[in-house]
This record gives structure tokens, C-alpha cells and sequence, in this order.
């Protein structure tokens, strides 16, 4: 997913427009982890990038892309700029040192 939200709409106010753009977010990397995975493929992994447009864009963890929409909506920002990349992922085994 790339692409640009933005939080001015005609008929909703913006407390709802913020929810709708985090529920459409959760929806995203909720299909995207039901799909199937490759043979030996742990788990879907998220290549996250989030900025005001798409040049000033920064790296950020899936779990901070909530904290960053309700950063650009404090920042009175009119839109922004989200991409989300899957990826497959692999599990590292743990060390016996470390359990």
C-alpha cells in the first residue's frame, strides 16, 4: 500500500476521518497477513514508511503507525503519506544463553 491520506472531507469531521484512515490501515495488514505464506516462511513481515508527503518520508514500525497518525493529526497536517510493504519474514532461533 502507498499512498496518501488525507484528513479533509466534506461531510467528516476529522476525530472520524482519523479513525477511519487507522481502521483502513488495520484492515490492510490484516489481509495481508491472512494470505498464504511461502514455503518456508516464518510470518508476513511490513516494510513501513510514513512522512507529510512521499520525499520526506521516514522508516517506522508497524507498531507505531497509530502513534504516527495521531501525530500528523496534533500537527494539524491536511494529509499525509503512508506506504506499507509486505515482506516474509523468518523467526531467529533463540540461544540457549538467552532463555
Amino acid at each position: 500500500m502507498k499512498k496518501n491520506f488525507t484528513f479533509d472531507h466534506p461531510k467528516i469531521k476529522r476525530p472520524r476521518r482519523v479513525e477511519a484512515i487507522k481502521h483502513e490501515v488495520k484492515k490492510y495488514l490484516k489481509r495481508e497477513r491472512n494470505k498464504n505464506l511461502p514455503p518456508g516462511v516464518d510470518f508476513w513481515d511490513f516494510d513501513c514508511r510514513f512522512g507529510a508527503d512521499e520525499a520526506s518520508c521516514e522508516v517506522i514500525h508497524v507498531s507505531a503507525i497509530n502513534k504516527s497518525i495521531d501525530q500528523a493529526d496534533s500537527q494539524q497536517l491536511d494529509s499525509f503519506y503512508l506506504e506499507i510493504l509486505a515482506k516474509p519474514g523468518h523467526r531467529n532461533k533463540r540461544s540457549l544463553e538467552n532463555q
